[in-house]
């Protein structure tokens, strides 16, 4: 059974035969994730919790450049004050979570660029594949100056341990596919963008046969023995980092293609 594509033109969704892809479509812009589209995002996966002939979810991004090159930059001009951090964060987890307890095996077909939130939403799917372009990191320390939620934190910890977060978040490196293949970020590599979405529709075939009763009660004992630090316990990390001097400093650097000036403050 095939449902209409739909689309709110920055993010695609359709299904077809029991599989459901959304794409990020914001090719010119790396496809940077507006705050509707993580929205959006959040609301499919839970009609996919609501419709029991859905059997899979890939997400991929349009064109070969990136799959997703976290929130576009420009929103965070309207941050004034605490509350806005801790709000934007708040939404963040909110979204990120409802993909991590998505009922269905959620693959991530990664060409390119998979950065800052993007690797976010790659960290929470089930199943991540790569081309040998694909280029996976947070590179947050040379940009922006922010941090990473408690929950983003948990979930790289889990993927690569303690050791090697410290070192893809200190260095602000991008890992390449090989690399990131070895450390467990990419669950597979294939030449490039033609062969990754043939070969992200034959993974959701696959796991869309299996028994999905096995699938999900996997997914959420996983889930339960991640520990995932609540945003709480992290509020006084997202607000030293957002209401700094340095935030200010690497928002404006980036958007006018400069080098940024820290300070530590």
């Amino acid at each position: 059974m095939n449902a209409p594509t739909t689309a709110n033109e920055d993010l695609l969704y359709s299904v077809q035969d029991g599989i459901a892809r959304i794409t990020f479509n914001r090719p010119q812009a790396r496809n940077a994730m507006t705050f509707a589209m993580y929205d959006r995002m959040a609301e499919i996966c839970q009609e996919i919790n609501a419709d029991r002939s859905i059997k899979a979810l890939i997400l991929t991004g349009a064109g070969d450049k990136a799959f997703a090159s976290g929130t576009d930059i420009s929103q965070f001009r309207a941050f004034k004050t605490a509350q806005d951090a801790l709000d934007y964060e708040a939404r963040i987890d909110r979204v990120l979570g409802t993909l991590e307890q998505c009922r269905v095996p959620v693959i991530a077909a990664i060409a390119g660029a998979c950065t800052g939130g993007g690797a976010g939403i790659a960290a929470c799917c089930d199943l991540r594949i790569g081309t040998e372009s694909t280029r996976i990191g947070f590179p947050i320390a040379r940009t922006l100056g922010n941090c990473l939620s408690m929950s983003n934190i948990s979930r790289i910890v889990s993927l690569v341990g303690p050791a090697r977060t410290k070192d893809l978040i200190f260095k602000a490196r991008l890992v390449e596919a090989s690399e990131a293949l070895a450390l467990g970020l990419l669950n597979e590599v294939v030449p490039d963008v033609e062969t990754l979405q043939r070969r992200a529709d034959e993974t959701a075939r696959l796991v869309a046969g299996h028994a999905p009763l096995t699938l999900e009660a996997t997914k959420e004992a996983v889930r339960r023995i991640r520990r995932t630090l609540s945003r709480e316990e992290g509020e006084d990390l997202i607000l030293k980092a957002y209401m700094s001097e340095d935030f200010r400093e690497g928002m404006d650097a980036f958007l006018n293609k400069r080098t940024p000036n820290w300070k530590g403050r």
